[in-house]
């Protein structure tokens, strides 16, 4: 690992000014538990590392109108967060799934979106809640959905003078519930070979909306819009929830390598899709 600058800025503004100057050159830091690993492989040679733990606004967790979730908010405060573990369950349960307990007590959910790893945990259950990024840049803020905010493998829309400063999530409503659930081969220190995020909310006895959203089946997290489509206004019976399964699993498009086949994946996908379902129903009341 080559030597670098660090620089520990006080104000999202003087990190603006940083990223404005430097650039391409600098990366940013908060727990460091996907950075550091890729610069001690050379993967990547950043001239400049920026230090995020001066700024308050990343760090915040708040829950008023909506849940904001600060980019450098760690996965184990999200874990234990009481306004998460109520209407925003499946948040703290994928926050639960990354890597180990001292991994969770470092790693941050802006990492976890940032480094836009296809099998990234934080992901699935924030598309499915119809999360935004807020991002911050040299002509102000934006808000982009995070369904759109990953482009590819390790590839998100912010730019080189921006940064990821907090996910806004809407409220869920009365009788919403989630779920997320993976498949590893271990039980922690592992990635997910298919992960499912589902959200559901119930209207006089009806699905009002579904949501599903899948990891680990294509290059970026993918909504399942046929399931989802199949369950909204219809009650949501276990015959329903199957026909939603396999819609799923014909969404998704992932490849075959070392930790599974294609085939297997899409199975998983089907299976994962009917649990979480069931078990976001449930949670939803109903």
């Amino acid at each position: 690992m080559r030597r670098f600058d660090l620089v520990l800025p006080n104000t999202l503004e003087d990190c603006l000014k940083i990223l404005a100057e430097r650039g391409a050159q600098a990366k940013l830091v908060a727990g460091g538990t996907d950075l550091l690993p890729q610069m001690k492989n050379g993967m990547l040679r950043p001239a400049v590392v920026v230090d995020l733990s001066g700024i308050a606004r990343v760090r915040q967790v708040g829950n008023g109108n909506g849940l904001r979730i600060g980019a450098a908010a760690t996965a184990r405060e999200l874990e234990l967060n009481p306004a998460l573990r109520s209407a925003y369950l499946a948040i703290a349960e994928s926050a639960a799934m990354v890597g180990s307990l001292q991994i969770r007590n470092l790693a941050t959910v802006g990492g976890n979106l940032c480094n836009a790893a296809p099998s990234a945990d934080m992901a699935p259950p924030l598309v499915a809640l119809e999360a935004q990024a807020v991002i911050a840049g040299p002509k102000g803020e934006r808000r982009v959905p995070l369904s759109d905010f990953f482009t590819g493998v390790r590839k998100t829309v912010v730019g080189p003078d921006e940064l990821l400063v907090e996910i806004f999530v809407p409220a869920p409503g009365p009788h919403s519930g989630g779920s997320y659930i993976r498949h590893t081969p271990r039980r922690e220190l592992d990635i997910a070979v298919v992960g499912v995020a589902s959200q559901v909310t119930i209207a006089n006895g009806v699905c009002a909306k579904a949501r599903i959203s899948l990891a680990a089946v294509a290059p970026t997290p993918v909504r399942a819009t046929a399931a989802e489509a199949a369950l909204e206004g219809k009650p949501l019976t276990p015959e329903l929830i199957e026909r939603a399964a396999d819609l799923a699993g014909q969404a998704a498009k992932p490849i075959s390598d070392q930790r599974g086949s294609a085939d297997f994946r899409r199975h998983l996908v089907r299976i994962l899709t009917r649990r979480t379902l069931t078990t976001a129903l449930a949670r939803a009341g109903a």
